[in-house]
């Protein structure tokens, strides 16, 4: 439903304007949001999901997980409130706002590399960024299950002209069940073979989906396009059968790289690697200066910031785009 921007009404305490629409699909839209006054607790430039309040449960539900979480990693898109509105139409919008990513997805960064795929010096930096929030996350008992590039945003580091990724879009995600079978949900293309086979997401399934995703930031092409299939049906044939094997990894990826995928990749996810014991791969090695040069400053205004900041109604989402 469109929204009547100049007559849209805050019901709550924080005033803001909607703007450009940024994205929207089955769980919102997004907008660019800014400040009509400026406050202290608040970015003059925000992005803002929203949906019409009796279809917003999506919505709620990632507020819960993101009060769990409270703005305390630098690798999860940071957010800053809830606010309801209610434009001239009468129906009443629920809205969140969150940390404005400037440099997109990270889907829209591997498709401009036109099936190249990213420098591994990019990759293996980024990689370390994701899964750091990836651990993070399951250490706080919780399962994102829909890891993909288009729910990695690239979020700008103030004077530096280069981005920190990072993971939004918890509207799919669940507490840990220790294995028990439940409905499945997330992206074909990166559900884990024990999803599609037996109908479990744990924290493996999301390290199955960071190492597609990290496939694809190497070598430009999702995971499974060299596959042949006419349908979702037939992808799901192809990633749940024991005898298959993931497409092979082209040749200019170093050895790190490919041990790295190898141990993200695992069909059987008792033998899978950890997010805790991926972040010790020589893959990933010889960051840590340049990381942490990049998000101490990040990190500290986050620290100082939780002290003073409530975080019980408020949290950031990005919609499917």
């Amino acid at each position: 439903m469109e929204i009547n921007l100049e007559q849209e009404s805050s019901n709550d305490g924080v005033l803001w304007r909607r703007g450009n629409l940024l994205g929207e699909g089955g769980y919102g839209s997004v907008h660019s949001a800014t400040l009509k006054k400026p406050n202290s607790l608040y970015p003059s430039l925000m992005a803002v999901k929203s949906a019409e309040l009796p279809e917003s449960a999506s919505l709620q539900k990632e507020t819960e997980i993101y009060n769990t979480f409270q703005n305390n990693c630098p690798y999860i898109l940071q957010f800053y409130g809830e606010e309801t509105t209610t434009p001239t139409s009468g129906f009443v919008f629920y809205n969140l706002l969150l940390e404005y990513a400037s440099g997109g997805t990270l889907d829209r960064v591997i498709k401009e590399s036109d099936g190249r795929g990213l420098p591994e010096l990019d990759v293996r930096r980024y990689a370390r960024c994701i899964l750091k929030g990836i651990d993070y996350i399951h250490r706080h008992g919780y399962v994102h299950c829909d890891l993909k590039p288009e729910n990695i945003l690239l979020v700008g580091i103030e004077n530096r002209g280069d981005f920190v990724p990072k993971i939004a879009d918890f509207g799919v995600s669940k507490k840990r069940n220790l294995g028990e079978s439940c409905s499945i949900f997330g992206t074909t293309m990166y559900l884990s073979p024990e999803a599609v086979v037996d109908g479990v997401q744990e924290c493996e399934s999301d390290i199955w989906a960071f190492g597609c995703i990290v496939f694809e930031m190497l070598t430009g092409k999702k995971i499974w396009d060299s596959y042949m299939y006419a349908n979702s049906e037939e992808l799901m044939v192809e990633i749940g059968d024991d005898e298959s094997e993931i497409p092979e990894i082209p040749c200019q990826v170093s050895e790190d790289g490919k041990d790295f995928l190898r141990a993200c990749l695992v069909k059987q996810p008792e033998f899978r690697s950890t997010a805790e014991m991926l972040l010790s791969h020589p893959f990933l090695s010889g960051f840590d200066d340049i990381i942490s040069s990049e998000i101490k400053d990040t990190e500290e205004e986050l620290a100082v910031s939780s002290k003073f900041k409530d975080f019980s109604q408020v949290f950031p989402i990005l919609c499917k785009l």
